[in-house]
């Protein structure tokens, strides 16, 4: 028993020194949690979605008129609104992760202004969300607000990948490793898969899972937006195949060639759990699994447009003592 209490001591200890005194490592695994956080509750605000549960919680900031937890409510179960109020309660795990980020990244020797900055649009993002996760529980699940409450989240999943890839790298201006025209793809890749998020979230107005029974839905016709989305998506894969192929005829850094066949697979497999979803009239458990690969389709081709260029090696840590110690020489 004492040996479990010491390691758990140990491991609390490491925990602190990593946000109070930082290694540029350190903070980068931060960043990576970040990540995966908003990836998480992407993926658990779809789930609320697919079992119905949008309006488990009734009322914000309240889960109901009376209570700030779940408490028995005519016309609700149980379960829905366990469901709702737990995606609630990841919103505290992700705005936990996203402070730590910022005191990390303050705290971190010498101090660097570029991640700063980007550790600050986490908390001031997770903040945003959560407002807006109140619109679209008092507008009864508009589907505009419901899209545009994924699309925050896509955005923040952005910054997380940046702070992420930038604590790795120094502050020297940015130098291609590549062609420039082979970068420029990149971009038109990265925006073409936004372009798609987009087309997504119409599709996910306009189609059976609309997170209540009671919610309103988009007035497209389904086929007609499912057929813009699927173009959208062969655009997308045959931007990546032109990638691929570009950075393997000229020699492209390792790194960034399996970047490109990261995301290009990533792609496939996501095509396919679109395909067998719509044969199958979309059954809920693949709409979660079709959410999921969305989000990892942007971090890749975020990813992708990072392994593309360098900002050259991390300048050597200062430690906390040693800050110190020359201030009380």
């Amino acid at each position: 028993m004492k040996h479990l209490f010491d390691q758990a001591r140990r491991h609390a200890v490491n925990l602190s020194q990593s946000v109070w005194s930082p290694t540029p490592t350190a903070l980068r695994r931060w960043a990576l949690a970040a990540v995966v956080a908003n990836a998480g509750i992407t993926v658990t605000g779809a789930a609320v979605r697919v079992t119905e549960s949008g309006l488990g919680c009734p009322t914000w900031p309240r889960c109901t008129p009376d209570s700030f937890v779940p408490a028995a409510h005519d016309g609700i179960s149980a379960v829905n609104m366990a469901v709702e109020f737990g995606n609630r309660l990841l919103t505290f795990l992700v705005l936990a992760i996203g402070l730590i980020c910022l005191v990390a990244a303050m705290r971190l020797l010498p101090r660097r202004r570029a991640l700063v900055r980007l550790a600050w649009l986490q908390p001031i993002g997770v903040a945003a969300q959560g407002l807006w996760g109140g619109l679209v529980v008092r507008t009864a699940l508009n589907p505009v607000t419901v899209g545009v409450h994924f699309l925050i989240s896509i955005g923040l999943i952005a910054a997380c990948v940046a702070l992420y890839a930038r604590s790795g790298e120094g502050d020297a201006a940015p130098e291609r490793l590549v062609h420039r025209d082979i970068r420029t793809l990149g971009y038109v890749l990265t925006a073409s898969v936004a372009v798609l998020l987009v087309a997504g979230v119409v599709v996910t107005g306009t189609g059976p899972h609309s997170g209540d029974e009671m919610a309103s839905r988009f007035a497209f016709d389904i086929e007609t937006v499912v057929r813009v989305h699927a173009d959208i998506v062969y655009v997308v894969v045959g931007l990546t195949f032109g990638l691929l192929f570009a950075l393997h005829v000229s020699d492209a850094p390792g790194h960034a060639r399996r970047a490109a066949l990261t995301l290009l697979a990533v792609e496939l497999a996501q095509g396919v759990i679109g395909y067998v979803q719509y044969f199958l009239a979309v059954p809920a458990f693949l709409v979660g699994m079709h959410v999921l690969g969305s989000t990892l389709v942007w971090i890749c081709a975020l990813r992708v447009v990072f392994a593309m260029r360098t900002r050259g090696p991390l300048a050597s840590p200062v430690t906390h003592q040693g800050r110190f110690d020359s201030v009380t020489a």
